[in-house]
């Protein structure tokens, strides 16, 4: 067994791990696993199952309103229990303390029993003095004679709130409960809830929760399945990077422990988890498919937990749909501020819709709900600092990113124009170059327009080196062998690796910088060796870029663009046939020297970009009419 292969067994051990990791997390937050009853209903909206008939007798519950309505009605003229406080005192005036007669009025209490030879006599609480109130009739000072029996107090309560039956009625075996599309009345709701607690009283407790557990993994891990097919099948090269298998993962975990957390610990609705974080991330590093599939498996996940899975699924899609499609690129802040409320937006129209839907009433909608979307579209602006933790922890590149390093006034690029002008002439122009390619062929435009301004900033460290920056004519490369001319110029990529990793780069952007010329030969160099030594063996080596060669279109559009821009400057007249010529002379060069053979680039690809190149490079170099001079002007 080779290397290589131990290596790539290691590596798909690592992310099967990580993908059990998450079911295994998954399970665990879910807040739930009593599946006895797996209905959810609300008074007022429609029953949205099959035919429901009782399988067995079952009583009918009281709800807590009706128990604790009827425990304020018995304990109404309820008396609390005292007793004298010795055999001697006088039976009359009846004094209590100021303290407890303070706690009798706030207990709502009229009246108590006084015991004497367990007989029990009772009086008002007018009839009853405290010790002030004592005093000012009597006109001198009598002590508190009464003292609280707090235990036959709560023994006659208990005694009598006993007395209160907890149930209301029953349900015969074989009796109808309620019917799909039956609006669910207050007395449906209690019947169905008595039948929730009945099951749940004869459940066996732990055979159904090890079973529960067992379905919610597997129906789980069927749904990263699909995921992980996804990215094996459609975005290989998601698949392959460790980096990127981890942040789906870690994105995703992080939703439904949040959706978890708040089913089980708090009674805030679902939707006010902002579950357009996934959708929103996930497209700002990488592409809207892969981030509307990554959503929908999140919320498939989730829905195995919520009350009303269906009504659920469908708002969520929706709002998947909108993030992404609402947010192609994050250039600007303002851009997310309109995503919230495009989500907002979508939230209120969703929910409204299915509610009339199913109801047919205004009055079935819950006004708070919209509240919880509001702060849901509030979240969803905080998502900004995670996008920046995101791109620190796992070396991606945003959108927000790019855009900063476009800014010419930056440190390095305000160097490359004022040490190297020519070079940063030629970079502009491959810019051009490369932006127009990358909209043809469907290639992200502003990773192409930004590493096209640094690909070659390793010619900052010996600028008189490089023809565009010779002002005289004069070129010291000239004067060296074609061996060390040919590793000063291979240098320049090697060089703007080391300023890159100064500079705080990207990886996409070192990633074009080390690309751009491939492990092509210094054609020039290795030329002028070759004519010089006829009928010799020559060793191609010194003569080539160390690479790597382009894996991704945007580094195959860097290469193209920087060698026809090059080119195009060694033409003497730009007509469409010269420029056609050069275009297609150059680019079939780097096919045949194989430089794409690990991009994705089609033969289409690659006969766009020859046009867009074509095109371009004609309307740079087109044709100006000449102004005649004045011949007989008249001179003062």
């Amino acid at each position: 067994m080779t290397e290589q292969h131990i290596t790539s067994i290691t590596r798909n051990s690592i992310r099967i791990s990580i993908f059990v990791v998450l079911a295994a997390l998954t399970v665990y937050l879910f807040p739930h696993y009593d599946k006895s009853f797996h209905y959810y209903s609300e008074i007022g909206k429609p029953w949205g199952y099959e035919l429901m008939t009782a399988e067995f007798d079952f009583p009918i519950y009281k709800s807590d309103e009706q128990l604790h309505h009827e425990q304020a009605e018995l304990l109404k003229d309820f008396a609390p229990c005292y007793v004298y406080t010795s055999k001697e005192v006088a039976r009359h005036p009846l004094v209590i303390s100021r303290q407890e007669m303070e706690n009798l009025k706030s207990n709502g209490y009229q009246s108590i029993a006084v015991l004497e030879n367990k007989i029990s006599t009772t009086y008002p609480l007018d009839k009853i003095l405290t010790p002030k109130s004592a005093y000012e009739v009597y006109k001198h000072e009598i002590i508190p004679n009464l003292k609280a029996d707090t235990a036959t107090t709560n023994q006659l309560k208990a005694d009598l709130l006993a007395t209160i039956l907890p149930t209301c009625g029953m349900v015969q075996k074989g009796e109808k409960i309620i019917d799909r599309g039956e609006i669910v009345t207050e007395r449906d709701y209690q019947i169905l809830q008595s039948l929730k607690l009945a099951l749940e009283k004869e459940n066996k407790t732990y055979q159904r929760h090890a079973w529960g557990i067992v379905g919610d993994s597997a129906i789980v891990c069927i749904f990263i399945l699909m995921f992980v097919l996804y990215l094996f099948v459609f975005r290989r090269v998601y698949y392959d990077s460790l980096s990127n298998v981890l942040f789906f993962c870690l994105i995703s975990s992080l939703i439904i422990a949040l959706a978890c957390i708040t089913l089980r610990y708090t009674e805030l609705s679902i939707y006010v988890v902002p579950f357009a974080w996934v959708p929103i991330i996930t497209r700002v590093f990488f592409d809207s498919r892969t981030a509307l599939f990554l959503h929908l498996t999140t919320i498939f996940i989730v829905s195995l937990t919520v009350p009303t899975p269906v009504e659920f699924l469908v708002i969520q899609t929706a709002v998947g749909m909108v993030a992404v499609a609402s947010l192609r690129d994050l250039c600007k802040r303002a851009q997310l501020a309109q995503t919230a409320l495009c989500i907002i937006l979508m939230y209120s129209a969703a929910y409204s819709g299915i509610i009339l839907s199913e109801v047919g009433n205004l009055s079935a909608i819950e006004p708070k709900m919209y509240l919880y979307f509001l702060c849901n579209g509030i979240l969803v602006l905080f998502v900004y600092g995670l996008i920046y933790l995101f791109e620190k922890i796992f070396n991606l590149v945003s959108a927000v990113t790019l855009v900063e390093l476009n800014d010419i006034n930056s440190t390095l690029l305000h160097e490359l124009a004022d040490k190297a002008e020519g070079t940063f002439q030629h970079s502009l122009q491959v810019s051009n170059l490369a932006t127009e390619a990358a909209k043809k062929i469907g290639a992200n435009v502003l990773l192409v327009r930004t590493g096209a301004f640094y690909h070659d900033i390793g010619k900052l460290q010996h600028p008189e080196y490089f023809t565009e920056n010779q002002q005289d004519g004069h070129n010291p490369l000239l004067e060296l062998s074609p061996q060390e001319a040919a590793k000063i110029i291979i240098a320049h990529t090697t060089d703007g690796l080391q300023l890159a990793h100064q500079h705080h780069l990207p990886p996409s952007i070192t990633h074009l910088i080390a690309s751009h010329h491939g492990n092509s030969l210094v054609r020039y160099f290795y030329t002028t060796y070759a004519n010089a030594h006829p009928g010799e063996t020559i060793d191609e080596t010194p003569f080539r870029y160390a690479g790597p060669k382009p894996a991704t279109k945007e580094e195959a559009i860097i290469m193209m663009s920087d060698v026809i821009e090059a080119c195009s400057r060694t033409l003497k007249t730009y007509t469409e046939e010269n420029i056609a010529s050069l275009v297609n002379t150059m680019i079939d060069q780097l096919v045949a020297d194989k430089q794409f053979a690990e991009t994705p680039l089609s033969f289409k690809d690659v006969e766009d970009i020859k046009q867009v190149f074509i095109d371009k490079l004609k309307a740079i170099n087109h044709h100006r009419i000449k102004y005649p001079t004045l011949q007989n002007e008249k001179r003062e």
